[in-house]
């Protein structure tokens, strides 16, 4: 097990004495320097394990449970205060009320980062690599990571400390759950090259492995079990496990139909995700389009 860093111990320390910490200097120091980290994408609420065994054929994921609870030590420390842009003269009408710790973040053209005008925000503390492009409006909120070459189309949402690979498309109205309390709970965690369709919903620590396809209207739940026709098998999650959707699955939403009266007798069915295919080269073809609006 490693060794604990300084600023872990430090903001572990600050969190364990709950509102005594609030107005102390040094408790706000450390925030500030584990919301930089987080911003600069060297620091992460949830992490692939390489010395962890793979899990459900794909890589395991670490929670870094003390940088969610300094997260929450953030909004702890942090009062409110009015946030009227950079011109309130101007733009009167853009007036906000939010924690001092937590503003919208700025961004500068040699980031390769492209915020298209129309009401998006990021979070300060949210990373977003190179090449990322969000279309208006989209929300990014504290502690969520966003790889290099993703597509957070408008309406979409990336959650608290929801973890994004590379070249993933959230398309219009994919709404990517966040968490940060238990703090030892799991993100979602998509992983790099998948496509999530338009009014997706991933929740619940949910992984989507690498190159998955979520349909239209897909949602996915700790509790939503997910019929696998290929393999003829039905993927859940367990106590230790969250739901995993396998690297290439193509998932549809579909139904099954409810078996227990009266549901059986009024001919009721249930909504269940439905993986019918996994990901082939006609598949690749049909995503590649995106390429063009980047």
């Amino acid at each position: 097990m490693s060794t604990p860093s300084s600023l872990e111990q430090t903001i572990e320390q600050f969190f364990a004495e709950g509102p005594a910490a609030i107005g102390n200097k040094d408790a706000l120091k450390a925030f500030h320097q584990l919301r930089d980290a987080l911003e600069a994408g060297t620091l992460r609420s949830a992490e692939p394990d390489p010395t962890a065994p793979l899990v459900a054929g794909g890589q395991a994921w670490r929670v870094n449970a003390w940088v969610k609870r300094g997260i929450l030590l953030g909004f702890r420390l942090g009062a409110l205060e009015s946030m009227n842009g950079s011109n309130p003269v101007a733009h009167p009408a853009l007036s906000f009320v939010d924690k001092a710790t937590y503003p919208a973040r700025q961004f500068k053209p040699e980031q390769g980062i492209r915020i298209v005008p129309g009401g998006s925000s990021v979070r300060a503390g949210a990373f977003l690599a190179k090449g990322v492009v969000m279309m208006p409006p989209a929300y990014v909120n504290v502690g969520a990571f966003v790889d290099e070459g993703t597509m957070i189309d408008s309406h979409a949402l990336v959650g608290s400390c929801a973890q994004i690979g590379k070249r993933v498309h959230l398309s219009a109205s994919a709404q990517i759950g966040g968490v940060l309390e238990p703090v030892n709970a799991s993100p979602v965690i998509i992983e790099d090259d998948a496509l999530i369709g338009g009014n997706t919903g991933v929740y619940e620590g949910t992984i989507v492995r690498a190159r998955a396809v979520l349909a239209a209207g897909v949602i996915l739940t700790r509790g939503t079990p997910v019929y696998d026709l290929p393999n003829n098998t039905i993927l859940k999650a367990t106590p230790d496990q969250p739901l995993i959707i396998p690297a290439g699955a193509v998932v549809v939403p579909g139904s099954r139909a409810i078996t227990t009266e009266p549901g059986r007798s009024l001919g009721l069915s249930v909504y269940t995700p439905i993986i019918v295919k996994y990901r082939d080269e006609k598949t690749d073809l049909s995503t590649t389009l995106e390429d063009l609006l980047r």
